[in-house]
């Protein structure tokens, strides 16, 4: 709703707010070369008591400030008279505005008036200054080109495979280890088969190989056996084997418990203080568990199946443990599936960024609010009265402009339409006003364009630069345009983005129509889309 009534304060702030100002605003000239000095004059009229505070500037809409001059003071009876200077230059040719100043005086906002100043370029003598034809194109070595790039691609894409297989590899070898065995027996020769097979001793790695041998011991103790042989001590298990042969009599030599002890005390020797066993002595161990494993498994007495429920029930063990591992395996293959989709997603991104560049990648992969925008279905229509006639990328939805008017507002106006896409903070904003007066009205489009920034400084613009010249239609109308930059504000995240806009207003007999267009400075596509916008307009004169 504010910004509805702050459209209503601007086509009437030139008409119904004419008051003295007690500003005085003079420039020393209004036209002046490229690099020049402007030297902007604000004078203000105050009592002692009063405190009057001059804003210092770097930018004074388009123009720059290169000097804020120390503020004269001038006594007059019970007066003082307060002149400040600041002096403006610009390095564009062109026609500019300058735009109000706000000047605090007793805490109270007064603004100054705008300014139009022009900017001309330097003339070049071409009579007395020697001319030269233009030169021959000259070729540029390009030096070692572009080959390193595809050989970074393709050290990229070979280390990703590398990676790859060591992965495959890897997991290969962590599934041979949890392969499901039919005994344990079987599963304990597999394992110490597999041991030999790492190498460990050949490595250094003595620690790791007696850990493994013992647990390979171990495990198949509390398979086998029923004995928790993992978390027994030497001393414990020794103890425990020895009742549980004579519980389950089992026909086991004093040699095999003494070999089994022996290995065992030599693996907590090498854990726990660092022994280091020769290599004769290490073969001897492994030996000797395999040995003893194997006597063990001798000496188990076979135990007979009491009914045929006994062996279903290991049956469905088994068929349990094959399907896990079955499970396991389509697992793995849609793992490496997905790894192989992710590595070439991964390449051909890369070599689209690298050959194409990120910005390439960014709007035709992931995508640009803007680009679609364009490239989208195009809407031709007839918006407010007089009637403006534009195509746009999205129908202008109408905004209730009525509940906002104020009273003086209605004392002047017979009808005003407002529609809009989008917002000051998205990514692409575009609004189309039309008014229509009672009684004939002469609007000044310059200031009608300089109470217009005001309001879209109220909305959270900042820093708005602007730049003013005459805007025609196809159909031969008159109008103004102003464009420049602004940094709009989001009030919701409180962070500010660089934005690019253009207004065009028009004014007839008994109507003025207004187009602005608002989108994120830099954006390429948005800035087709406005070029494509202002080549639609047509207007419908007014009926008087």
């Amino acid at each position: 709703m504010k910004f509805k009534l702050y459209i209503f304060l601007l086509l009437f702030s030139t008409m119904i707010f004419a008051q003295q100002k007690p500003i005085e605003t003079s420039i020393d000239t209004t036209k002046n070369k490229i690099g020049a000095e402007f030297k902007l004059t604000l004078k203000t009229v105050v009592n002692s008591k009063s405190k009057v505070e001059f804003p210092k500037l770097k930018n004074i809409g388009p123009l720059e400030v290169i000097q804020s001059y120390p503020i004269d003071t001038v006594k007059k009876d019970d007066t003082y008279e307060l002149i400040k200077k600041y002096g403006l230059t610009q390095f564009d040719s062109g026609r500019y505005t300058i735009p109000s100043v706000k000047i605090l005086i007793d805490k109270k906002p007064f603004y100054s008036d705008s300014i139009k100043v022009e900017v001309a370029n330097v003339k070049v003598d071409t009579l007395q200054q020697k001319m030269y034809d233009i030169k021959d194109i000259s070729t540029v070595d390009e030096g070692i080109g572009n080959w390193w790039i595809y050989v970074l691609i393709a050290l990229v894409i070979i280390g990703i495979g590398a990676f790859v297989y060591w992965y495959v590899k890897k997991r290969q070898l962590k599934k041979i280890e949890e392969e499901v065995y039919k005994t344990p027996i079987e599963k304990a020769t597999s394992l110490l088969n597999n041991l030999e097979q790492k190498e460990l001793v050949q490595k250094g790695e003595i620690k790791e190989y007696y850990s493994e041998l013992t647990d390979i011991a171990r495990n198949y103790i509390e398979e086998a056996i029923h004995i928790p042989a993992m978390e027994s001590t030497t001393s414990e298990l020794i103890s425990a084997i020895r009742d549980a042969s004579t519980k389950k009599k089992m026909t086991l030599t004093p040699e095999t418990v003494e070999n089994l002890e022996r290995v065992l005390r030599q693996a907590d020797l090498v854990k726990f203080a660092k022994s280091k066993p020769l290599e004769f002595e290490i073969k001897e161990d492994k030996n000797k568990i395999q040995k003893v494993i194997l006597t063990l498994d001798n000496a188990i007495p076979t135990e007979v199946p009491e009914d045929i429920e006994d062996q279903l029930l290991n049956e469905a063990q088994r068929q349990k443990q094959i399907q896990a591992q079955l499970k396991k395996q389509r697992n793995a293959r849609i793992g490496y599936a997905v790894a192989a989709i992710i590595l070439l997603l991964f390449a051909t991104t890369t070599f689209f960024v690298v050959t194409k560049g990120f910005n390439y990648v960014k709007d035709n992969i992931i995508g640009h609010p803007s680009k679609e925008l364009l490239e989208g279905e195009w809407v031709k229509s007839a918006y407010g009265n007089p009637a403006v006639i534009i195509e746009t990328p999205k129908v202008l939805k109408r905004l209730d402009a009525q509940k906002a008017l104020p009273k003086e507002a209605m004392a002047l106006i017979k009808e005003m339409q407002l529609f809009a896409y989008g917002s000051l903070i998205d990514n692409f904003y575009v609004t189309v006003s039309t008014s229509k007066f009672k009684q004939p009205t002469d609007i000044d489009l310059s200031k009608t364009l300089e109470g217009t920034l005001k309001i879209i400084e109220a909305q959270g613009g900042q820093n708005i630069i602007v730049k003013q010249e005459d805007f025609q239609t196809n159909e031969g109308i008159q109008g103004i345009k102003g464009y420049g930059t602004m940094t709009v504000l989001n009030p919701a995240t409180k962070t500010s983005t660089k934005a690019y806009y253009e207004l065009l207003l028009f004014k007839q007999d008994q109507g003025l129509q207004q187009i602005m267009i608002l989108h994120e400075e830099g954006d390429t596509y948005a800035n087709e889309i406005t070029t494509r916008i202002l080549n639609s307009v047509e207007l419908q004169r007014a009926n008087n």
